[in-house]
């Protein structure tokens, strides 16, 4: 009898450790919480009634019995250093170029969350978690074993048999915010202090001397990197990701492998700039050497690794009532629903209205008009609700109710098979072909002066214009009926359409709202391809060949170009003599600006930014995205804002529009 009682024992154990993996690790639970508890319930009344079976590593055994009377200090076999930091996309572009050139050859580079929160070091001896330490002075931390067994991420013990006999695993123990809001309840419950932030309770947490009083703070855990060791197999980073996973570890989720530091360092920019809703906080992005042997090869400074960096952003939030939520029909179908807000000031700046992104994050959220929210402006990142305070919320708010037709044309909306997004699939749908026009003439875009969002408005309503092609079939007697424009305002408009048929196939490329084109992919395009001709026969293998473009976006041109109304919308502009060769006019108008990095920043009178940038590459220049000490001088218009601010701070010289355009005439540069 005692046997099989050994044995459901062991069952049990293994059942409830893979479950926990599927539902800690891989976020795709097989069973309903109803049926985890009975499985641990049974589990729990069986050791109970044979306590001589109980063993430290039962998924029974996560919350100790008393507390600790103290913590002990221990010292870290190899030390946990810090990580050099910089808030600038250039600085960390140059540390990476500077990394590569001490290692004499490209590298493969790791991109992944900077988790906001406690660095701890977790130990595991022949697969058993036998310490947790805190990164304390780097050199000696905190023994938090008792509360790390409390944590539902850790495996008491690790899955499979292919683990190193010593294994030390570096992370960090976090708190979701929602977490936080259900602990600042209770708080005010009991009107005692609320908790400033997730990290700051965490930090507090960790160290408790009572682990049920941890347990009860539902502490979370992502793993990133490794410590001591015995017997790794793994030679890169992203191998060990794998073992983690393995193992029944969580490692950090959507770590991303790029293939030199330039992809490195866009993809931190691109992620940054459209960083999507996250149920953990982060205060920025890591790289990190891909290969074991070439962080081996470069060591550690005494404060920090040579291999490793972050790039973080500050952080501000506020908040505030959500007044209503609208939704919007983008240029290629895309529903967004965005909030208003009850104005706010975050960081100095007035906020009302804040991106909620897609459908399945107001679900995620649970988002409801008339809630409490909390509002986050990080560095260049658009304002964006980071969470909802339930415990604010009235009773009798509804859920909101995502529209299912089009909010425009009434067409019936459509999922994304592959993502996340809710589409009208109407392509003559008055919003979109607003959208898409509007974009089509604007200085990113065909630049038509004059052609601006209230016109394209009237042009639509009154039926003038349907496609892109109508746009250099209007006359003036279809424009002189509309709202202010007469003979001479017309006639200036007509000029203006017939002048931006010889743009060149980069601007028409990025004005024709592809998915997934812009301008960076547009010029790449161009640039390879040379015209339209070689470009639509290219196959989605050809495409995806071209350096930084990548299947999807190779996928979605080629959808364009084979499908209609991309082959109507390409002949019918074709017909109408618009120019689809590429401009081959690039770094050869000279070399004034050889060697220097540019920033342009603000609203400027003559040019768009994109033209500017194409002017400081064909001068010999390097458009750069952020100011830093390096940078040569900055190009400043309207309502420039922190970079200008940064710029003056630094001593970075500024000059105007005009005053660039001038030296790329006399070349006498102000740059350092």
């Amino acid at each position: 009898m005692s046997r099989e009682v050994a044995r459901r024992i062991d069952a049990l154990r293994e059942q409830i450790r893979y479950h926990d993996r599927k539902y800690y690790v891989e976020a795709a639970p097989e069973i309903s919480d109803v049926e985890y508890d009975r499985l641990l319930r049974e589990l729990q009344d069986l050791e109970r009634a044979h306590p001589d079976l109980i063993t430290p590593d039962s998924p029974t055994q996560r919350i100790g019995d008393a507390p600790v009377l103290h913590l002990e200090q221990v010292a870290h076999r190899i030390p946990m250093l810090s990580i050099e930091n910089t808030y600038e996309l250039g600085e960390l572009l140059d540390f990476g170029l500077r990394t590569e050139k001490t290692l004499g050859m490209a590298a493969e580079w790791v991109v992944e969350w900077k988790i906001d929160g406690v660095a701890i070091a977790l130990i595991y001896v022949a697969g058993i978690l036998t310490r947790a330490v805190t990164r304390g002075n780097g050199l000696i931390g905190d023994d938090v074993t008792h509360n790390a067994r409390t944590i539902a991420d850790v495996p008491l013990r690790l899955l499979g048999t292919d683990f190193p006999p010593l294994l030390e695993v570096r992370g960090e123990v976090y708190m979701e915010p929602a977490e936080l809001d259900r602990l600042n309840a209770q708080q005010r419950a009991a009107q005692l202090p609320e908790y400033a932030n997730t990290r700051n309770v965490t930090a507090g947490s960790i160290r408790l001397l009572d682990p049920r009083e941890c347990a009860a703070r539902r502490l979370r855990l992502f793993c990133h990197g490794t410590g001591y060791c015995e017997g790794l197999v793994a030679t890169d980073h992203m191998q060990f990701l794998d073992a983690l996973r393995r193992w029944g570890l969580p490692p950090t989720p959507r770590v991303q492998c790029c293939p030199s530091i330039r992809a490195a360092v866009d993809y931190c920019e691109r992620t940054a700039e459209a960083m999507d809703e996250l149920p953990f906080e982060v205060d920025g992005l890591v790289i990190k050497l891909n290969r074991f042997d070439q962080r081996a090869q470069l060591g550690e400074r005494s404060k920090s690794p040579r291999w490793v960096a972050a790039y973080k952003w500050e952080k501000y939030e506020a908040a505030t009532r959500l007044l209503s939520i609208d939704v919007q029909v983008g240029k290629t179908g895309t529903i967004t629903p965005v909030a208003n807000l009850a104005p706010v000031v975050i960081a100095g700046t007035t906020v009302s209205r804040a991106t909620l992104h897609n459908r399945e994050e107001i679900e995620r959220k649970d988002v409801r008009v008339g809630d409490w929210v909390v509002v986050e402006k990080a560095g260049k990142i658009i304002p964006r609700i980071v969470r909802v305070q339930h415990d604010r919320r009235a009773d009798n708010l509804p859920p909101f109710v995502f529209p299912s037709v089009c909010p425009d044309c009434g067409s019936p909306l459509q999922q994304d098979p592959d993502g996340v997004y809710v589409r009208c699939p109407n392509w003559q749908c008055p919003a979109q072909l607003r959208e898409r026009i509007r974009f089509f003439a604007s200085r990113a875009g065909m630049d038509i002066e004059g052609l601006g969002e209230k016109l394209v408005g009237q042009l639509i309503e009154h039926g003038r214009v349907k496609t892109f092609g109508d746009l250099y079939r209007l006359t003036a007697d279809d424009l002189m009926p509309l709202e202010r424009m007469g003979q001479q305002s017309s006639e200036k408009l007509l000029a203006a359409i017939a002048a931006s048929k010889s743009r060149g196939l980069e601007r028409l490329l990025t004005a024709l709202s592809i998915r997934h084109v812009g301008t960076t992919v547009a010029r790449l395009l161009a640039r390879h391809f040379g015209n339209m001709d070689r470009l639509t026969a290219a196959s989605v293998e050809e495409l995806a060949a071209v350096p930084e473009i990548g299947e999807v976006i190779a996928r979605s041109v080629y959808n364009f170009f084979h499908e209609e109304p991309g082959q109507a919308i390409i002949q019918d502009l074709r017909g109408l003599a618009l120019k689809m060769d590429a401009d081959t006019a690039v770094s050869t108008l000279g070399n004034q600006l050889a060697g220097k990095s540019i920033v342009v920043t603000g609203t400027l009178a003559r040019h768009s930014r994109d033209e500017i940038h194409q002017l400081i590459e064909q001068h010999g220049g390097k458009p750069a995205s952020s100011v830093s000490r390096k940078t040569s001088f900055v190009v400043a218009g309207e309502d420039a804002g922190s970079k200008l601010e940064k710029a003056r701070t630094l001593g970075v010289p500024v000059v105007s529009e005009d005053e660039f355009l001038a030296l790329l005439t006399d070349g006498n540069s102000p740059g350092r």
